[in-house]
């Protein structure tokens, strides 16, 4: 069966023809234009080189080009097999702050890269490290929300890192003790899975007991990772009317506050990494490696071998054609007429 992985790039063959036409035109013009300065037979044979044929030669290699690279855009795939596989890990739930605070800087040497910035820099490794478990997504202020249950194409996780925003939370604060009770909540049922919670934030809660609430998840058998974002010396809230400021009228200064990010990550028995560290996606997933793996069930897919490979060899074969034809008449075939009959005139004695 043949397909294609971007259908909506064959909407572009419709160019070709377009392009048919202006070419069209394009002749026409220039034929009115010869034919200001005479008849075009005599105009003719004032550019004996000229070729009649070549530009529209040119013309359906170019198209033929066109139509090729609709093609590799649009991915043709064929061939398409059932394959099965088991998923053998555990199952992950990644809690990620969205807080007015995240908006902060993330380290007094990067000024220009906010909180929120560097945590979908760390989700980034995290999902390459997850690769082969389960891994859900939810993002947290003042009430957590689902941004991804859990799935095992770890991948998934990717193409939501671009909507987390600041602005994605109606409800302003830090709760992440409802982001550590939605997570719970999230995982399946089977007690012989092992679960784990990471929470990427500055560790300012506001809202809620976040240790409580990692206390009972160490109960349900999930362990409980905190990722520290931020400067323990604080930095300012950007806003869009400058830096956001108090009831009072002073600056808002907002720290990493890793006493308790670490008191948190203790009573879910698990660890806790300074996002600024290049390690930490490796530490994190060195605490999940800990974790006994088991069988997170199978799943069944459908591969494709992709046939754009033997499109670009056309698209390269025609360019070096178009590369080598010129537009004038050929000096070796000058002397055959493939079209027209030659006239001989016969002399009676």
């Amino acid at each position: 069966m043949f397909s294609f992985a971007n259908p909506q790039y064959l909407y572009l063959l419709l160019l070709l023809p377009v392009v048919v036409v202006f070419y069209w035109l394009a002749r026409r013009s220039r034929a009115r234009n010869i034919a200001r300065f005479g008849r075009p037979e005599m105009v003719g044979d004032l550019m004996p080189e000229a070729s009649k044929y070549k530009p529209w030669i040119k013309l359906t290699l170019q198209l033929l080009l066109l139509a090729c690279v609709v093609i590799i855009l649009a991915r043709p795939r064929a061939g398409a097999k059932q394959t099965s596989t088991t998923v053998h890990g555990v199952e992950v739930m990644v809690c990620v702050d969205v807080s007015n605070s995240m908006n902060a800087a993330a380290d007094d040497n990067m000024p220009d890269i906010s909180r929120l910035q560097c945590s979908k820099m760390l989700l980034q490794k995290l999902i390459d490290c997850l690769q082969g478990n389960k891994v859900g997504l939810i993002v947290f202020a003042g009430q957590a929300y689902m941004q991804m249950p859990l799935t095992a194409d770890a991948q998934s996780a990717k193409m939501y890192l671009s909507d987390i925003s600041t602005s994605m939370a109606p409800t302003q604060g830090t709760a992440i003790g409802g982001a550590i009770n939605m997570a719970e909540s999230s995982f399946s049922k089977n007690p012989h899975t092992q679960k784990a919670i990471i929470i990427i934030t500055d560790g300012e809660n506001f809202e809620d007991d976040a240790v409580g609430a990692a206390k009972q998840a160490r109960k349900a058998g999930i362990q409980v990772n905190v990722v520290g974002i931020g400067s323990t010396k604080g930095s300012p809230i950007p806003t869009s009317q400058g830096n956001m400021t108090d009831d009072e009228g002073k600056e808002v200064i907002t720290k990493l506050n890793e006493d308790d990010a670490q008191k948190i990550a203790a009573a879910g028995k698990g660890v806790y990494v300074n996002g600024a560290s290049n390690e930490a996606a490796d530490d994190i997933h060195q605490a999940l490696q800990k974790l006994s793996k088991s069988d997170l069930g199978s799943y069944t897919y459908t591969l494709e071998d992709e046939q754009f490979p033997v499109f670009a060899w056309i698209a390269l074969v025609l360019i070096i054609a178009l590369i080598v034809i010129i537009d004038r008449k050929n000096p070796w075939l000058k002397k055959y007429n493939f079209f027209t009959k030659e006239q001989k005139n016969e002399t009676q004695a």
